[in-house]
């Protein structure tokens, strides 16, 4: 085993420096076949999507490559390459993942974790809601793969309390088999012919006891059976609720604030995404699929029986229910009285959502108009409250200290320490979105949107609503193998075009295509929180496929659904816009220009 591991690793090692080497040769031909700006532009991009599909090198260094190709290539200057990495989006999802770490930190999570299962109750469907719900309101505020790493020794430890250690039911079988055995050794003991009367009697003991034996046996495989669809419900619900809750705030998850800053590269009039805004679409479509994701899973994997809803409990189940819930309780006790630093965490934890949501809810004036227009945006909002971590104390302070002269001058520790935050902030998705950011500038800068635009002309046809299930459908699909970051990097700039062409908003068709990056639920290698679940052991590929169908049907159903309702009167779809309007002013003017550039190039030859 050891040298087969060994080969593999050599094979992957092989690939992936074949790749590095023979991708940029095999793409240049799209440095020929296209005019020149476009086609450099377009030769990166391939580049970089071929890079974050095989991960030939690190996502985050892939991201790197604009710095170096653009300007050498002569398709953007390297001082308007380098500060697409540190846009006011970055700040904004700095400091969500800097307020994640101050929450990991005091064990806050895990302290809102179990008193949500201990208000819930311990019966399998209600823990698997109380999980997804759990799991989905952190996953709105931590990563996705933070939160399904925190949630799922909870329910692990839960699991065991309720069925004991999964492979005890191979004893209780094997235990079973010999009493089989044993009685059918009975039934060939001999009797002398003068006990046949109390014989026959025992023959028919024996007999009832054979079929009661059966019916023991019957009613362990079925007990069995149920066991191990609840094992499996519990630990597929965790990543699918981790994947819905990132979509509900923009700080969620990458894609939404990629989507955000290539708004505010494409458009930058368009002011109508915020936190607020966001926030008050994509939190109804999450409960809802929640609830239908829940509703789903309970029932496939035997949380939520109609045929048993009349029937009584087992003794056996209620006994591991009351298990588990002192389990729930007895590590609730664990983590103590509420210390004074997880207060103060809770309570800036509130104001930066309050904050957040209230800066501009666009319905009603927010706090932000008591300033000059456009200086305050969600990043400084962010920014401003994580700062307050790094020096707020983290144990109560003591007035009396000031007047005490003989009182001990020792250091309070902050609620947060730059140390700290060093070690826990994911640095690298930083860089990822500033390589998506950088990207979205270069083909607005070179050209290339437009040339993609103007080969968009047979779906211009298409009705608005089929396009935006179409779009959902190919993302979903896409991103079931490729990195959800990378998908909406590749697309949205594609989206952005086509919607100019359909003259609809182009939100229209952004909004889609950024959600449907996160409904990836059909394969373990398709976003860190399903390979982490994959990984305890318990679940197959199969299970993963059978259930994540139907969740990216329903996912791409309710968003369309979300789409053509309330998000029309939130984010405006009903109309063209005049930043859009502008945008595509600027883009025919372009295309005008490239096309007599080419034209007197064609006549001087």
């Amino acid at each position: 085993m050891a040298a087969l591991g060994a080969l593999v690793k050599k094979v992957w090692s092989v690939r992936r420096f074949l790749v590095l080497l023979c991708a940029p040769l095999a793409l240049l031909p799209v440095l020929l076949s296209l005019p020149a700006k476009e086609g450099r532009c377009l030769y990166v991009i391939l580049l970089m999507a071929l890079y974050w599909c095989t991960e030939a090198l690190p996502l985050a260094v892939t991201a790197l490559l604009p710095i170096v190709l653009f300007p050498f290539l002569g398709i953007l200057p390297s001082n308007k390459v380098c500060p697409q990495y540190f846009l006011d989006t970055n700040f904004l999802f700095l400091s969500g993942l800097i307020m994640a770490s101050a929450i990991e930190e005091w064990n806050l999570h895990r302290r809102i974790a179990l008193r949500v299962l201990m208000l819930v109750g311990v019966q399998p469907a209600r823990l698997i809601l109380g999980m997804m719900l759990t799991t989905s309101f952190l996953s709105m505020w931590l990563s996705n793969t933070a939160s399904t790493a925190m949630m799922l020794p909870i329910a692990n430890a839960i699991l065991k309390s309720l069925f004991g250690e999964k492979d005890t039911s191979k004893d209780l079988n094997r235990e079973n088999e010999e009493n089989q055995a044993s009685l059918q050794q009975n039934k060939l003991y001999t009797v002398p012919t003068e006990m046949q009367f109390l014989a026959s009697t025992e023959d028919k003991d024996l007999t009832e006891e054979k079929e009661l034996a059966s019916d023991a046996l019957s009613d362990l495989k079925k007990e069995e059976e149920y066991k191990t669809n609840i094992w499996k419900g519990f630990l597929i619900s965790i990543p699918y609720a981790a994947s819905i809750g990132g979509t509900a705030t923009l700080t969620g998850t990458a894609p939404n604030l990629i989507l955000l800053g290539q708004l505010k590269s494409y458009f930058p009039e368009c002011d109508v995404v915020n936190f607020g805004s966001w926030f008050m679409f994509a939190f109804p479509l999450m409960l809802i699929f929640l609830l239908m994701g829940w509703l789903w899973i309970s029932i496939l994997y035997g949380g939520i029986n109609l045929r048993s809803w009349r029937t009584k409990k087992s003794n056996i189940r209620v006994d591991a229910e009351a298990r588990a819930r002192e389990v729930i309780k007895e590590d609730y006790q664990k983590l103590g009285p509420t210390k004074f630093a997880e207060q103060a965490i809770f309570f800036f934890f509130c104001m930066f959502a309050i904050m957040l949501f209230s800066r501009d809810p666009k319905f009603i004036p927010g706090w932000a108009s008591l300033f000059a227009p456009g200086f305050i945006t969600d990043a400084v909002t962010g920014i401003t409250i994580v700062i307050i971590l790094f020096f707020f104390p983290s144990q109560k302070p003591s007035f009396r200290w000031w007047f005490d002269l003989k009182a001990p001058n020792t250091e309070t520790q902050p609620l947060l320490t730059w140390r700290k935050a060093q070690e826990t902030v994911p640095w690298n998705i930083i860089l990822l979105l500033g390589g998506g950011f950088a990207m979205a500038k270069g083909c607005e800068e070179s050209g290339l949107s437009v040339w993609i635009g103007g080969r968009l002309h047979p779906l211009e046809g298409v009705p608005p609503p089929v396009a935006v299930i179409l779009i959902t459908i190919v993302i979903a699909l896409f991103t079931e193998f490729a990195s959800n970051t990378a998908t909406i990097i590749i697309f949205l700039p594609v989206l952005a075009e086509l919607a100019i062409r359909l003259k609809v908003n182009p939100l229209y068709l952004m909004i889609p295509g950024t959600i449907g990056c996160s409904y990836a639920f059909m394969l373990p290698v398709s976003t860190p929180p399903n390979s982490i679940a994959f990984s305890s052991g318990h679940l197959m590929v199969k299970d993963m496929a059978r259930t994540g169908l139907l969740m990216n049907l329903m996912g791409v159903l309710l968003l369309s659904l979300a789409m053509n309702t309330w998000a029309k009167s939130i984010f405006q779809l009903g109309t063209f816009p005049a930043w859009a309007n502008i945008h595509a002013e600027n883009a025919t003017l372009l295309t005008t220009a490239v096309e007599n550039v080419t034209l007197s190039a064609l006549n001087k030859i």
